[in-house]
């Protein structure tokens, strides 16, 4: 053993060695076991590759996605979408009986701060029963048990009626610009695909790790970014004026803060909430979920509703006051003072009649409004399908009775720009975490747990087999 070499790495070397089919032929299905310790070496190695945005840094991370990939025959494509800004392609073919399936995955993470991390964040250290690292969840260990799915399929020979296409892109974590550029310009290569599976769904475990559901994210809400600029004549703030921008900004903000935006229940939230109410006791709260469009006429139904910040975000447009700037000295009344809004649109919204309506809110024309992101049309994937059956098919496997959830993710995720393409997305998780855990991802300590490598192997192999054979 050479030194500085990882245990795992290595018990999972001694074990490529081993042939993991019995004699006779492939097996339907890997040895999960070898296959979660082989993944995890893997993803060791991947959070080792600093892929953090910015810069990002991903052609690195889809140079080591390809190496892998060609130690197994299977060829992968890498295309900068900007100078060290790679994109991976690699393509399993099936007998083209059905459109393919695309495993979809981002290679740049977001950063870390050494000093506040119980190990090195790019270490890849596996302590306690978890592998540590940045992008452990957020997404190099999904990126891993996808690239495993792909792998044991191929090795298993498995008759495939689509193809399995692999995509990692850039820079998800700033702008999704790798995927625009994807889409865009590789469209081609993915234009016929059927289905992508994509982080999001969420499967959430009590403490003593019991599922409390497994979520299967449907549609996005749609970033509206905005920037409002108030101007004035700046002074000494020992003389207040009457056109103070900082003043005036306020006022617009306080009519914004107030501003409660139409409830509306688009097909993901209605699916939710009647996913919600199968697995209700109190029989008050089973009723509003069953109908969350009477429960928003009732005014204690409406209060149960939107109480729940997730449940409120589904329902409607939300609009977050997330920074402001004035003057970078007490007593100077600044020239111009701005505020940054984080506006989320339901799949559905005109961007052009909310922005009118924004503007009727502000009561103020001469407020300079600045829009941030580029205006989308936000499309949800069907719910009921072929993907929705196949998951429940492979959790009556595995963990039978579990709820499925549909949900509308209240963030947004690169699937948006594949479903323009008119390919069905959706957020799939392949782990299985308690709430607690959740804060990890873009924060301290990310990591994940070896037995959760072991879950999502089995998870997603059993998945995209059903979907592929």
């Amino acid at each position: 053993m050479r030194p500085g070499i990882d245990l795992s790495l290595a018990t999972t070397l001694l074990l490529l060695s081993a042939p993991l089919a019995a004699q006779g032929g492939p097996a339907r299905v890997p040895d999960f076991d070898a296959l979660a310790r082989e993944a995890g070496a893997w993803l060791q190695e991947y959070l080792r590759v600093n892929t953090v945005n910015p810069p990002g840094n991903e052609t690195e991370g889809a140079r080591w996605l390809q190496q892998v990939l060609a130690r197994e025959g299977i060829a992968a494509e890498i295309f900068e979408s900007a100078p060290g800004r790679g994109n991976l392609y690699a393509r399993l073919p099936g007998s083209g009986a059905r459109r393919p399936l695309i495993l979809l995955s981002h290679i740049d993470v977001v950063p870390a701060v050494a000093s506040e991390w119980q190990v090195d964040p790019f270490s890849g250290e596996v302590r306690d029963g978890y592998i540590w690292g940045r992008g452990a969840v957020d997404m190099k260990g999904h990126a891993i048990i996808e690239l495993a799915t792909m792998i044991a399929l191929k090795r298993r020979g498995v008759r495939l009626s689509r193809d399995i296409i692999l995509v990692a892109n850039a820079d998800e974590e700033t702008g999704s610009s790798g995927s625009q550029w994807f889409t865009s310009r590789k469209a081609g290569l993915i234009r016929d695909a059927e289905f992508l599976l994509n982080e999001g769904g969420e499967n959430q475990t009590d403490e003593q790790g019991r599922t409390v559901y497994y979520g299967l994210d449907t549609g996005e809400k749609i970033p509206f970014w905005l920037r409002l600029t108030a101007r004035g004549r700046p002074g000494h703030g020992s003389q207040p004026t009457p056109d103070n921008p900082v003043a005036r900004l306020a006022r617009v903000l306080g009519r914004i803060a107030a501003w409660e935006t139409p409830l509306t229940v688009t097909p993901p939230a209605l699916a939710y909430f009647q996913a919600r109410a199968t697995r209700e006791q109190d029989t008050q709260r089973r009723a509003w979920y069953a109908d969350p469009v009477a429960a928003l006429r009732d005014s204690a139904g409406r209060a149960f509703l939107t109480g729940d910040p997730y449940h409120n975000a589904i329902l409607r447009n939300t609009v977050t006051l997330t920074g402001m700037t004035g003057s970078n000295k007490t007593n100077v009344i600044p020239p111009a003072a701005t505020a940054e809004l984080d506006i989320r649109l339901l799949p559905g919204q005109d961007t052009t009649a909310f922005l009118a309506d924004f503007r009727r809110v502000m009561q103020d024309s001469a407020i300079q409004v600045t829009q941030l992101s580029t205006p989308r049309q936000a499309v949800a994937s069907p719910v009921e399908g072929e993907v929705l059956d196949a998951l429940r098919a492979t959790l009556d496997r595995m963990d039978p009775g579990a709820l499925i959830l549909p949900r509308l993710l209240a963030g947004y995720t690169d699937s948006y720009d594949y479903r323009r393409l008119g390919i069905a997305a959706y957020g799939v998780d392949p782990f299985r975490t308690p709430e607690a855990e959740g804060y990890r991802a873009h924060g301290n300590d990310e990591r994940v747990s070896l037995a959760n490598v072991r879950f999502g192997v089995e998870f997603y192999f059993r998945l995209v087999e059903k979907l592929a054979r």
